[in-house]
């Protein structure tokens, strides 16, 4: 069962120019809890987190603060440098440069929302505690972000059991007449909540499956600020629901050789 420390959903004091580093460290939160429930290596450091897959799954990059020494930008440089599998970075401060390590770059908003109350969501949408439908959300979460990394799927790889089990981590799945359409993962860390993986079953599409999942996941956040990355399709949605854009986050990914 989750738990949590007895401060983990006491709201903090948020605003859009703080935004950036409280999506930093909730990254932070979920990618440590990756690595745990998954057996991965954990590189924690001032400036970064990194977390290594290895070859099939890969290593994940947060970086926590805008201002990285050279220590820290050399370590980083060698883990991508070393890296078995395939590496993405997350920079919410849009401050750090991995150019030089052949990795490609977008951009994508931190959107932040202050503690509001929320609609009830149009279709059934249930709090994961079974296996099957932890399986369930893996299936919509690799389909919809095309993670070809983790296919052919292995029930258990992207969201292991003790997955849900980690502090302050909840993955949620929407309904539509009884089969999983939507899921999405929500993390509470230092009083601050954030979605991620947010997704769509291609056979549900268009039909309020993704909102659904946003609501009923923000129920159990509504006292607190939230934050998120949004992709361009899913920013009008979550303007939709509250959210407000605070600054460019940038991405960087290594380029297939």
């Amino acid at each position: 069962m989750t738990t949590r420390s007895p401060a983990a959903d006491r709201p903090a004091s948020v605003d859009l120019a703080e935004a950036p580093l409280r999506q930093a460290r909730n990254s932070a939160a979920l990618w440590t809890a990756t690595g745990r429930s998954r057996g991965h290596e954990v590189v924690r450091r001032r400036g970064f987190v990194a977390v290594d897959g290895g070859e099939r799954v890969g290593m994940r990059i947060l970086i926590q603060e805008p201002d990285l020494d050279q220590g820290e930008r050399d370590e980083l440089s060698e883990l991508v440098r070393r890296a078995a599998g395939p590496v993405n970075a997350e920079d919410p401060f849009s401050s750090t440069d991995l150019a030089h390590l052949g990795m490609r770059s977008w951009q994508m908003p931190v959107m932040l929302r202050p503690p509001a109350p929320v609609d009830a969501p149009a279709l059934d949408v249930i709090k994961v505690r079974r296996p099957e439908d932890l399986q369930a959300a893996e299936r919509i979460v690799i389909e919809s972000f095309e993670l070809t990394g983790f296919e052919p799927h292995r029930p258990g790889e992207l969201f292991p059991m003790t997955f849900v089990e980690q502090p302050g981590v909840d993955v949620f799945v929407a309904l539509y007449d009884g089969v999983a359409a939507g899921a999405g993962v929500t993390v509470v860390a230092d009083g601050v909540g954030s979605h991620y993986w947010v997704g769509t079953s291609s056979a549900f599409r268009s039909r309020g499956a993704g909102r659904a999942v946003m609501l009923g996941s923000l129920a159990h956040l509504a006292h607190l600020p939230v934050t998120l990355t949004a992709s361009k399709l899913g920013r009008p949605l979550y303007e939709s629901l509250g959210y407000t854009v605070a600054a460019p986050s940038t991405w960087w990914a290594s380029t297939p050789a």
